[in-house]
């Protein structure tokens, strides 16, 4: 049994090791002089917002990663037993003392481990070849599902699910149309959800000269304070927000320029337009602070494993569906 999947995987199998290996080798060859190319005045340009060379091949990279399991799960996934289904081959296998658990058992895992492994050689690829741009640009949480080991996760639910929509839905096409809506349905709720999936920290640092981008009169006698970005060290900032302390007014400031009532001016603000020394000693009076939501950068890895765990979790839920709908259903 184990031969004939492999006989009828043969075909996908070489494409998508033909594909590593150009990958492998495309990657292999530039790698060494992108991180040349990362060096002290580049990675200070970049974190300046400045030009990053290759970065668009970087972010080009990132969508292949997060393609490929929705690719895996329906081109792989989806046919595996609906090709069965609608051709009938599946009663000649039964018929020769092959029962249908292990039947679809040796697909799973033949099919199944094929696709974490495609899936993780290519992640592991890009991840080592988009790292110094990842460094340079402090992006590691904005591209956290298409690095190192989510992807293979990723790849064993879309697998899992593709299998699961043919072995109820028993049509090829249908069934890669439902794998693809349920996929990139859970991905979007992965994106929103995932943050929260450890409990984040909050830090209040105090709004003064040095974290303010500017100040400004915004009508009679009111004040507004613009703050500057929060800057945590390769911190993911969920939401940033400002508030303050000491005074009955905080709750109407407002950040990135949107502008409130502001805050009580004195007469230093006023006719400074919310500049100079008198107004910032009359706005550090306020002990205003900014409440920022964050995950610390040491909690990579604690997310890479959550988020895959629940992938896995999720895959085996599925993969427990498709035995009990191939053992009652299908006839």
């Amino acid at each position: 049994m184990i031969r004939l999947t492999w006989l009828q995987f043969r075909p996908q199998a070489a494409v998508a090791a033909g594909a590593l290996a150009i990958a492998a080798l495309a990657l292999a060859v530039t790698g060494p002089h992108l991180s040349h190319l990362y060096t002290g005045s580049t990675i200070t340009a970049c974190q300046a917002g400045g030009v990053c060379p290759a970065a668009s091949i970087g972010r080009f990279l990132s969508l292949v990663v997060l393609a490929v399991p929705a690719i895996i799960g329906l081109f792989w996934g989806a046919p595996l037993v609906t090709r069965e289904i609608e051709t009938h081959t599946y009663r000649l296998i039964w018929t020769q003392g092959v029962t249908r658990t292990r039947w679809l058992a040796v697909k799973l895992a033949v099919v199944g481990l094929a696709s974490m492994a495609v899936a993780g050689l290519f992640s592991l690829m890009v991840t080592w070849w988009t790292s110094p741009i990842d460094r340079a640009t402090m992006s590691q949480w904005s591209v956290l599902s298409q690095r190192d080991i989510i992807p293979v996760g990723s790849a064993a639910f879309a697998f899992a699910l593709g299998v699961t929509a043919g072995v109820l839905i028993r049509r090829t096409l249908p069934a890669m149309a439902v794998t693809l809506v349920v996929f990139t349905l859970i991905q979007i709720l992965m994106a929103v959800g995932g943050p929260h999936l450890v409990t984040p920290l909050r830090a209040t640092p105090p709004l003064n000269a040095t974290s303010l981008m500017g100040t400004g009169v915004t009508g009679p006698g009111r004040l507004f304070v613009q703050p500057a970005p929060v800057s945590i060290p390769g911190a993911w900032i969920l939401s940033p927000s400002q508030r303050c302390s000491g005074t009955a007014s905080c709750n109407v400031i407002t950040a990135g320029g949107r502008s409130a009532a502001g805050l009580p001016a004195t007469r230093a603000c006023a006719e400074t337009a919310g500049s100079g020394q008198a107004c910032s000693a009359y706005i550090a009076t306020l002990h205003l602070r900014q409440a920022v939501t964050y995950q610390p950068a040491s909690r990579y890895w604690i997310f890479q494993w959550y988020e895959t765990a629940i992938y896995l979790a999720a895959s085996l839920i599925l993969i427990a569906v498709s035995f009990l709908a191939v053992r009652r259903r299908i006839t």
